[in-house]
């Protein structure tokens, strides 16, 4: 056979062989349900939240590869059975979907779009990026865009629900991305909480931020209320008590009323990434040409949080914050 046509036969075989690889992971995506048997799993950033939550799958059956910079932090995942990664790029290489839950816009951009550790540069066609940080929607979008050149998906699924949702496998995720994709993974979203599906790239994110409007709000007229009632005598855990039936009732306050009385500020979500979180929502602000006065007000008290030293505890630290500006402080209760 002369040699053109050799390597002619050589590059049809070979585009034969990649062609019919990337249909079986697209078709399998697109066909079949995803489960423990069919479906390794990636997980990067093992902390307050993400540990709980990588936790679930796990005990659900799926393999995971998880990552995270400090890697003794992932030392109980893998004691539950996890394999441990040395980069992004090394979980992706053995996983289908990869989960991210880290800190800041600049920490997702790094551990997914790096070039040489990042988890796209390693994810085979067919594969599926959820992103599970409260991040910017203009980089989903990016993200998306860049997944999709490689023949890869890519879901923006912020969550909300805190620690204690993450430990209960109760969390509101927004999802954000194509829909068949995203009902795909409805069995791994299930593990965690209920998906709630908003729309295109991005739009997952924009659900979160909204979702942090609400809560900035709801927290200081939470705490504001609890410094009212303590200067006005009233015994504040019952206070709370008497309201959480009522108008007044919130998710913040059956998560953090009782651990404000207890002065417990351990983070479930760090006030550093809150403040984050609330910039984002005013530069969005911004964009759109909106005020949200409550939001700016909320975010400056957080602010001063951080300017204590404070940014690591939890957000109900917010009653520190009152309690400075009105020169009070209430009774630590063991209730």
């Amino acid at each position: 056979m002369p040699l053109p046509s050799l390597q002619l036969n050589l590059r049809f075989l070979h585009h034969r062989i990649h062609h019919h690889h990337s249909f079986t992971v697209r078709h399998f995506m697109a066909a079949a349900p995803v489960s423990p048997s069919n479906t390794r799993v990636g997980w990067i950033g093992t902390g307050v939240m993400g540990h709980s939550m990588c936790a679930h799958l796990i005990r659900a059956g799926y393999t995971l590869t998880v990552f995270n910079r400090t890697a003794s932090k992932a030392q109980p995942l893998v004691d539950l059975g996890a394999h441990f990664a040395s980069s992004p790029h090394a979980v992706a290489a053995r996983s289908d979907v990869v989960f991210s839950i880290v800190g800041y816009p600049s920490d997702v951009r790094s551990v997914l779009l790096h070039p040489t550790s990042g988890a796209l540069a390693a994810l085979r066609p067919g594969g599926v990026l959820v992103d599970m940080t409260t991040s910017e929607p203009s980089l989903a979008a990016e993200i998306a865009a860049a997944a999709a050149a490689k023949g890869c998906h890519s879901v923006d699924a912020p969550v909300s629900g805190g620690d204690r949702g993450a430990k209960n496998g109760t969390l509101a995720i927004f999802a954000g991305g194509e829909e068949s994709t995203v009902k795909n993974l409805e069995p791994l979203f299930s593990v965690l909480g209920k998906v709630n599906y908003m729309g295109g790239s991005g739009k997952g994110q924009f659900a979160k931020l909204a979702n942090q409007v609400t809560i900035a709000s709801t927290m200081v007229g939470l705490v504001e209320g609890m410094v009212y009632a303590h200067k006005a005598g009233l015994d504040v855990g019952l206070y709370l008590e008497a309201i959480s039936s009522g108008a007044a009732g919130s998710k913040s306050l059956e998560l953090y009323g009782k651990r404000i009385l207890k002065r417990d500020f351990e983070a479930g979500f760090f006030v550093n990434h809150f403040v984050k979180d609330l910039g984002i929502c005013l530069k969005e602000c911004e964009n759109m040409g909106i005020a949200l006065p409550g939001l700016a007000l909320a975010q400056q008290l957080y602010l001063s949080l951080k300017a204590h030293g404070e940014g690591l505890l939890g957000t109900q630290a917010l009653i520190l914050v009152l309690e400075r500006l009105n020169n009070a402080s209430l009774p630590p209760s063991n209730a």
